[in-house]
């Protein structure tokens, strides 16, 4: 059985080994956010529907972890919006009354928990990471630059709640961009909404991979931990990839497994040799062939070279 909305499992910072879950179509969100690793939003919409059949993820998910694979999290994820597809909460019932072992997790921009019927289908997950990057009405726009219907206020009230009903644990995410989101005053809010939404954990992330646009610089490990001071919660920072155990994707072709992967977001030769279990000699055998027949292109970075699929 090949798998379309299935990915990984891949080695996550935050999250182990995890096994991803697409569920809208490349680039289909409610954000078209500057700093997006998987590039501009080309459906910017905050429609919530089937944007894949549901019975198909239902069946490759059952396909998959009928076979007991060792993993940390499933997670919603992707290259989109995952609260966008109507479907989540069917989704999330068959793994909790299927798979019981498997802890799950949804990796979302926060937009969309305005909506109680949203948030409701989400509560038994066991780990929701929103982002919040901003509080102010002009940095939001120019960081996040959501559909025009998503305010701002209804996205911290839209956490706020969710936070008070959730039966998991909620990590929110700050991601860093000097000279827009870092200023004293906007921390100063930062914190003011940090503390009426009450997440477990807040970590700070900052840009290590391209992103969708060029003028994005990332924040230094100063400038992250002077932030972190400054907002008096429990706070990481999580800007660094540290080293996670391997593990082995599912695909028979690597070439195809690594075309897969990097079309979902920019990964180094370190990354991809993580992610497959093949030693980075191995890897770069690939890259050679996908580089030679134009499918993939690279650029150098902070951390090192990342390699992304052309035509997105």
């Amino acid at each position: 059985m090949s798998f379309h909305h299935l990915f990984g499992p891949v080695p996550s910072r935050r999250l182990g080994s995890s096994l991803g879950v697409d569920l809208v179509p490349h680039k289909t969100c409610s954000f078209n956010c500057v700093y997006c690793e998987c590039g501009k939003t080309t459906l910017l919409t905050h429609q919530r529907a089937e944007y894949v059949p549901t019975v198909n993820v239902l069946a490759e998910l059952n396909q998959f972890l009928s076979t007991g694979p060792d993993l940390d999290y499933v997670t919603f994820s992707g290259a989109g919006e995952p609260t966008l597809h109507s479907g989540l909460g069917e989704i999330v019932a068959f793994i909790k009354s299927n798979f019981t072992r498997y802890k799950i997790a949804l990796l979302t921009n926060g937009s969309l928990f305005y909506q109680e019927k949203l948030r409701l289908e989400v509560i038994e997950i066991d780990l929701i990471l929103p982002s919040l990057d901003a509080v102010d009405e002009a940095i939001y726009q120019k960081i996040n630059r959501p559909h025009q219907d998503i305010s701002l206020k209804n996205i911290i009230s839209g956490l706020t709640e969710l936070k008070k009903i959730q039966n998991g644990r909620m990590w929110l995410e700050i991601f860093i961009i000097p000279g827009l989101n870092d200023q004293p005053d906007h921390i100063e809010k930062l914190k003011a909404a940090v503390h009426q939404i009450k997440p477990d954990l807040v970590q700070l992330n900052a840009l290590d991979r391209p992103g969708a646009e060029s003028w994005i610089s990332g924040a230094s490990q100063k400038q992250l931990e002077e932030v972190a001071a400054k907002l008096d919660w429990r706070t990481e920072i999580i800007a660094k990839f540290p080293d996670r155990k391997k593990s082995k994707v599912y695909h028979e072709n690597i070439e195809t497994a690594i075309l897969e992967l990097i079309k979902r977001r920019p990964c180094t030769v370190e990354d991809l040799s993580q992610t497959t279990g093949l030693h980075i000699n191995e890897v770069n055998k690939y890259l050679d062939v996908l580089t030679k027949t134009n499918q993939i292109q690279a650029r150098q970075m902070e951390r090192g070279l990342f390699y992304w699929a052309k035509g997105l």
